[in-house]
């Protein structure tokens, strides 16, 4: 599409449109993030170090009846790691709020709307549903499974993305999950802080919490998108402590109604879509 970070709607004064406009959608190239990880986004999705999806969750999801009566409800939205392209998180929420003065006929003509024009975007078969809001779960507070290493007491003087940090204790492998509240980085256009919760499972020699921790706080100045900052995790983890199986999985709080939570394995499907005590 010839889309760059540069002309996305990122950082602009948005203008918000209330009736139904799929030219807002912005998509910017998977090949952009992952060039820097020597990853050919050519590849088929046998031939990446992983398989994925990027999980959405839009809170702020509206539209009319054929009545003009409001409906509302809470959008997924699933787009494959394999994607050519990932869609702008801003350029998404001005679509969602395209739909807020428009009439559907039902909820399913929502539905196949923005599978429609979200495949198209990202140039890939995106999988969405739109949950009634009182159908909604209403459970909160889940957490990952595994060991939450946040309360090591380990010194932090890196704060711009260092591999190097990682590294393995020499023990028999082992299949482990950790996880941290301490991941943070930033958009790479406005500069403003995405926080997240990042699980890491993997089976091989036991990985250095201390180290990992380290790593995951040497990411608080790194400017990235979310997919992107996942999958430069994973390929750090892969490259310097050589698990045979690894899951890299963040859950990001929101923004703008969006939260966004990349999921990238090579050895697990895809997981449900839990919601974290912070989104």
């Amino acid at each position: 599409m010839g889309n760059t970070v540069s002309n996305s709607p990122l950082g602009k004064t948005p203008v918000y449109e209330e009736v139904y406009n799929p030219s807002l959608l912005f998509a910017i190239p998977r090949a952009e993030g992952r060039r820097d990880l020597n990853l050919n986004f050519n590849l088929g999705d046998d031939e990446l170090p992983f398989s994925g999806v990027d999980i959405w969750n839009a809170y702020e999801m509206s539209w009319l009846n054929l009545k003009g009566k409001p409906e509302v409800g809470v959008c997924e939205i699933h787009v494959p790691c394999q994607s050519f392209n990932i869609i702008e998180s801003k350029s998404l929420k001005l679509y969602l709020a395209s739909f807020n003065q428009t009439s559907f006929k039902s909820r399913e003509d929502v539905i196949k709307t923005i599978v429609s024009d979200l495949s198209i975007t990202a140039r890939e078969q995106v999988m969405v549903k739109v949950v009634p809001a009182n159908q909604c779960d209403a459970k909160l507070a889940a957490s990952f499974p595994g060991t939450c290493i946040d309360l090591l007491d380990v010194s932090c003087n890196d704060y711009e993305v260092k591999s190097e940090l990682l590294r393995v204790d020499a023990a028999p492998e082992q299949l482990e999950t950790l996880y941290s509240h301490l991941l943070k980085s930033n958009c790479p256009v406005t500069g403003q802080p995405d926080w997240a919760t990042l699980m890491v499972r993997y089976r091989g020699q036991p990985i250095s919490q201390e180290s990992l921790l380290q790593y995951i706080v040497s990411y608080r100045n790194h400017s990235g998108f979310h997919e992107q900052c996942v999958e430069g995790i994973f390929i750090d983890i892969l490259n310097q402590c050589k698990p045979s199986q690894l899951t890299v999985y963040a859950r990001y709080t929101r923004r703008g109604g969006i939260d966004i939570n990349p999921f990238r394995s090579n050895f697990e499907a895809a997981p449900s879509n839990i919601r974290l005590m912070r989104q």
